[in-house]
């Protein structure tokens, strides 16, 4: 079963290649570690066990050509159950591919499950009531993150070396620092992704090496048909540049949330252990931060985030067929809904607004230094359970906030950001450091990040679930 362990998908399609293996022995592999692991972290929801098998009977085609994959239940999959961690789409299943997926399938992947998400990706843990908890592997009495805590969960289980994730304020690079694992959020438009008329959510992966991260862009990048915001065009390989080193870079970075409040020691620790490194590495780095007005950003972004959710559940209707209730929902979901239909077009427009000026806010920051270094959370991961709503939404959303008050500003602006698991607390817990760079750069994070993963190598930090 772990003839396997320690190969991350890069070497995996290779082996499959030239021929060392077969892409059958590998999806058995990774079928015998799923039936081991997914009972005591609950990562995947739902297995394609037959589906992938017979997959591997066939020719296949594509640089990563039977390599295994999971997809996060929040993609159309044709001829698969989309439930998105939701009730009210539990038997709902997918009629054709996203243009994300079918990239996927074209590269050669073969899923063999899907992963657990919280309901609709709106919550950075992820606990659906459909499903139940998603736990960590490091050490299960903590949350996975969200919203693609079972994509991390089943990369740093060794269930598979990397899986699909999305990230819509924070939804990649969450579960990547609560879990250990590279976690690379996209500039806006680099990846297919629609119909997005708000612009905040992009579809990428998590993965144990940065490698990994970059090769998987290589093979989905590039705008779909009619998509709204293009990515400036990429025409070279991303897996090459992981092995360019980087020029010497200024780096910004805050131990503070952006307003100056204190965080856990553990996560400024990790930010001032990352700047040493840094500086050892021949960057220049030092203390700055963007001038963001914390309550101007947080009421944006909450008007952006409540109307996305209600066209995602506007555009359901037609296709589950009915209009839902609040029955179909947990509680936390509907009074989102419940929220956003009191809104208006005035708000949108200037939550929208606010959203231009904090883009160029971040690009002039951009103009004095490469790249922003933050924690990736204000504290270590929570415990299951420990984020939850109870009937006050604006309680809830000020826990999360507190929380997670770094991540949602690359996607609010649309500027990639990457979690870097470079720092473990003494509960033997992953506390990820967070870089932003300015649009269109990932080579620029791409070239750190691999310069970071081989002076302080992670890929054989194994979690303590066997």
């Amino acid at each position: 079963m772990d003839q396997f362990k320690g190969y991350d998908a890069v070497s995996l399609a290779t082996l499959i290649r030239e021929k060392q293996v077969t892409s059958k022995e590998v999806i058995e592999a990774t079928i015998n570690r799923i039936e081991k692991h997914n009972p005591k972290v609950n990562a995947v929801n739902s297995t394609l066990f037959d589906e992938a098998l017979s997959s591997t009977a066939e020719e296949q085609a594509g640089p990563f050509a039977g390599v295994p994959f999971l997809m996060k239940d929040l993609e159309f999959f044709a001829g698969t159950k989309y439930t998105g961690g939701s009730h009210y789409l539990r038997d709902f299943i997918a009629p054709i591919d996203s243009e994300f997926v079918s990239r996927v399938r074209k590269a050669g992947f073969i899923t063999v499950g899907k992963t657990n998400t919280c309901e609709l990706g709106i919550q950075p843990i992820t606990e659906p009531s459909l499903f139940g908890p998603t736990r960590n592997p490091w050490n299960l009495d903590f949350t996975a993150g969200g919203s693609s805590g079972g994509a991390a969960a089943a990369v740093a289980s060794g269930m598979v070396p990397l899986a699909h994730a999305s990230d819509g304020g924070g939804s990649i690079r969450i579960p990547a620092s609560c879990c250990g694992l590279f976690g690379l959020k996209l500039s806006r438009g680099r990846n297919p992704k629609g119909p997005d008329p708000v612009g905040i959510a992009i579809s990428h992966c998590v993965s144990r090496t940065v490698r990994d991260s970059a090769a998987f862009l290589d093979v989905t990048h590039g705008s779909g048909l009619g998509d709204p915001y293009p990515a400036p065009k990429f025409t070279g390989s991303y897996l090459d540049v992981v092995l360019q080193k980087p020029r010497n870079l200024r780096i910004g970075f805050l131990t503070t949330t952006f307003d100056g409040s204190p965080i856990h020691p553990d996560c400024s620790a990790a930010v001032v252990d990352a700047a040493r490194l840094l500086t050892d590495l021949g960057h220049e780095v030092e203390e700055a931060k963007p001038s963001i007005d914390v309550k101007g950003f947080t009421d944006a972004f909450t008007v952006l985030w409540y109307q996305m959710l209600l066209l995602g559940v506007s555009s359901m209707e037609t296709l589950v067929g009915r209009k839902p209730t609040g029955d179909d929902f947990e509680p936390l979901t509907w009074a989102v809904l419940e929220e956003a239909r009191k809104m208006t077009a005035l708000d949108y427009l200037n939550a929208s607004s606010y959203m231009q000026l904090l883009c160029r806010e971040m690009a002039l920051f951009f103009t004095k230094y490469d790249l922003l270094l933050s924690p990736t959370l204000s504290k270590p991961p929570v415990k299951i359970g420990e984020i939850q709503y109870s009937g006050d939404l604006a309680e809830y959303s000020r826990v999360v906030n507190e929380w997670v008050p770094y991540t949602p500003v690359a996607n609010a602006t649309g500027i990639p950001a990457m979690n870097v698991p470079l720092y473990w607390n003494d509960q033997g817990l992953p506390v990820g450091v967070h870089f932003m760079a300015p649009y269109g750069d990932e080579v620029t994070l791409f070239q750190l990040a691999g310069q970071l993963e081989e002076a302080r190598p992670w890929k054989d930090r194994e979690p303590g679930v066997k």
